[in-house]
């Protein structure tokens, strides 16, 4: 094979990682020059801070009144914890996994909470698990969007109004960017530093009033860390859900979140949040359309992320490879295009199958998409032909 052109145009912003993900267009440090820096969370217009973060989430996600909006610490993790370990072994749980951090809350609730009564449904990297089978008279834990897999659950129609159990969504990659029914949801977490391009170490919590319901009712039977505890003297720790948080939080990545938010509901909310990730990951499928190299990971078009994009490799050359020369290939891709500038962080997640994963999600400008995937093309050209050199 012979090598082509390298591509005239450039992404304006090579950022495609699937997190930390790329900042807001027009983001600049200036934005963040009232941060509360330098005083105690605690002290009043510190409190306010978090209220507003609190407030400018439940305005741009749409959440309900009555659901309960808490910010926490340890990102995403931190907040998928904390329900784990406060509202799990009231009865039954099914947990849903098809990717790398669904199979970790599978560990936890089997190896550490070592709970007796847990059905595991699962499903291979690029597929979902059979949604039916799920029983909502249990618990359900799942991710809504596997950032690992690029594999989503399409809507919430599986999930009935009339359920006993709870449900408990691992949303980080998916919320501002996909169609969440909270209506079907009683406990959702996702971290800043998902689709709003925020800062790290912060994690989001949202409760249904069933949730809080349980939270109330049920005291699990093992020791519970300070860091995990929703409840004080059997109610519900209120102070969380207004800015009085458990630990201290960076007041920068507060104000950092605060302006992604308002940039969110100044373009039109979560329905134009939603959009601009739809276009983005469009771009991506127009292009793979036309590759007779690379394909989608998820094997439905249903099923597809519209924020972490995961591709593998289908070029016969390749996929005839075993597995570890097909990921160095992979990864040769992801290095090229990094060294070029074009594209940072857009190798395949360490347990995933090998290929490439390109963030699409809402802060990501199309244009620069579409600058990307002539690059795609080059990068996977110059290795191809590298390789059958030294062959």
């Amino acid at each position: 094979m012979t090598g082509m052109n390298k591509p005239a145009m450039r992404p304006a912003n090579p950022h495609f990682s699937s997190g930390p993900c790329t900042k807001r267009p027009g983001w600049s440090l200036e934005n963040l020059e009232n941060a509360f820096l330098g005083r105690s969370h605690r002290a009043k217009p510190g409190k306010a801070r978090l209220k507003q973060l609190i407030d400018l989430t439940r305005d741009v996600l749409q959440i309900p009144d009555d659901y309960r909006i808490g910010i926490v610490p340890a990102s995403d993790t931190g907040a998928v914890e904390m329900v784990l370990w406060s509202l799990l072994g009231a009865r039954g749980v099914d947990m849903l996994a098809w990717e790398s951090f669904g199979k970790g809350w599978v560990t936890d609730v089997e190896k550490q909470l070592k709970l007796d009564d847990v059905r595991k449904i699962e499903a291979p990297y690029g597929a979902l698990p059979d949604l039916a089978t799920v029983d909502f008279s249990r618990d359900v834990v799942f991710t809504w969007n596997g950032t690992t897999s690029g594999v989503r659950v399409p809507d919430a129609d599986w999930i009935p109004d009339d359920r006993t159990g709870l449900t408990i969504c691992d949303a980080t990659s998916a919320a501002f960017a996909q169609n969440l029914d909270f209506s079907k949801l009683d406990c959702v977490t996702y971290s800043w530093q998902k689709v709003m391009g925020g800062e790290a170490a912060h994690g989001m919590l949202i409760l249904s009033p069933r949730a809080v319901e349980r939270l109330e009712a049920y005291s699990p039977p093992w020791p519970m860390p300070k860091i995990f505890r929703l409840t004080k003297g059997g109610k519900l720790n209120e102070g969380i859900f207004v800015g009085e948080t458990i630990n201290t939080p960076s007041m920068l990545c507060v104000e950092d979140q605060i302006d992604a938010l308002n940039w969110g509901r100044e373009i039109g909310g979560v329905v134009a949040l939603r959009a601009r990730a739809d276009e983005n990951a469009d771009v991506i499928a127009r292009w793979v359309a036309t590759a007779d190299w690379v394909e989608f990971l998820a094997d439905d078009p249903a099923t597809r992320s519209n924020t972490s994009v995961c591709l593998k490799i289908i070029d016969p050359d390749v996929s005839a490879m075993p597995a570890d020369a097909q990921a160095a290939f992979a990864k040769a891709i992801a290095t090229r295009l990094d060294n070029e500038g074009v594209a940072f962080d857009i190798g395949s997640y360490r347990d995933a199958p090998p290929g490439l994963r390109i963030w699409t999600g809402s802060t990501v400008e199309s244009g620069d998409l579409a600058a990307l995937t002539p690059w795609l093309d080059w990068a996977f050209v110059e290795e191809l032909s590298a390789l059958q050199a030294i062959a």
